[in-house]
């Protein structure tokens, strides 16, 4: 069915419909939905329908398309459509995000790598932002896990990976720059050592906090067949709240698996409800929503 096909019934690309945006039939909504979720596990309820015709017809106008259908073949057949794909994807995500956001799990984090610290002394801490959109999330576990440092006088070796399923968010974290209005996210205590003006309305993460951190694109739906070697931290924070609840299940499943014994995995609070694993101890804090996995110790008889 072919959205400006006007013999048909339906309202050409240029009518509207609510909120000023065209009309998307029930069953073109319903293949847009089940291929953004087929291909990113990402769901979109009925009740997103707008937000998807406004990204939908934005991105058909600069691509040359007059109809959903059409742009639907492109996205998935042709010499263009991973890139294409790519550029929706980015459209369809939401990138909300924030320095330090949710300080309570950043604080939980910085107590247990003092723990960790205090129990092995100099140590090792590999750690997974997921989701981690235009980078803020990463660079502020970096500054967190640099505090650490400083604060235990201890060689800490670490290293961040950084993932996301939008490609051009992923560019935009790696030059790590941003707009003056972030910098009130970070406490004022960390902007001589870890920030740098680059002009009169934005400033830069220093070199050596960025090149602790490595960007990649990576889709979760990937997770089970990924390969990925394991974790000390794992830090998700706004990822669960677009999977479905089975889905969700799934997904912390396979980071309990990818977590190192003694290692930690925060959730962001309220994204999901009443989960537990054999293997993870739910964080007695209750301000945040984060697990630990006991270190694994042989009986030993004396």
């Amino acid at each position: 069915m072919l959205i400006n096909a006007t013999a048909s019934g339906t309202p050409p690309l240029g009518g509207t419909g609510a909120l000023g945006h065209p009309p998307l039939p029930d069953e073109q909504f319903s293949r847009w939905a089940n291929l953004l979720e087929k291909r990113t596990g990402i769901v979109l309820p009925s009740n997103r329908r707008d937000f998807l015709v406004t990204n939908l017809r934005s991105r058909m106008r600069e691509a040359g398309f007059t109809d959903y259908e059409a742009y639907f073949n492109a996205v998935q057949a042709g010499p263009k459509a991973s890139v294409e794909w790519a550029i929706l994807v980015d459209r369809l995500t939401v990138h909300q995000t924030h320095f330090f956001r949710h300080l309570p799990s950043f604080q939980a984090v910085a107590d247990w790598i003092d723990a960790r610290v205090l129990e092995k002394g100099d140590c090792t801490v590999s750690a997974w932002s997921v989701g981690c959109s235009t980078g803020e999330e990463p660079y502020s576990l970096a500054m967190q896990i640099e505090q650490a440092v400083q604060r235990n006088a201890r060689k800490i070796q670490y290293g961040i990976s950084a993932t996301d399923v939008s490609q051009l968010s992923l560019m935009a974290a790696k030059r790590g720059s941003y707009g003056l209005s972030k910098l009130k996210e970070i406490p004022a205590e960390l902007h001589p050592r870890y920030l740098r003006a680059i002009s009169a309305d934005s400033f830069e993460v220093v070199e050596p906090v960025r090149r602790r951190v490595a960007f990649a694109p990576f889709n979760l739906l990937e997770l089970s067949r990924a390969g990925l070697k394991p974790f000390d931290l794992i830090y998700c924070q706004n990822v669960m709240i677009y999977f479905s609840r089975e889905r969700r299940v799934d997904i912390l499943n396979s980071f309990a698996n990818l977590l190192n014994p003694g290692g930690l995995l925060v959730i962001g609070s309220g994204e999901v409800t009443n989960y537990s694993h054999p293997e993870l101890v739910r964080l007695d804090n209750r301000n945040v929503l984060a697990y630990v996995k006991p270190e694994v110790r042989a009986n030993v008889i004396v």
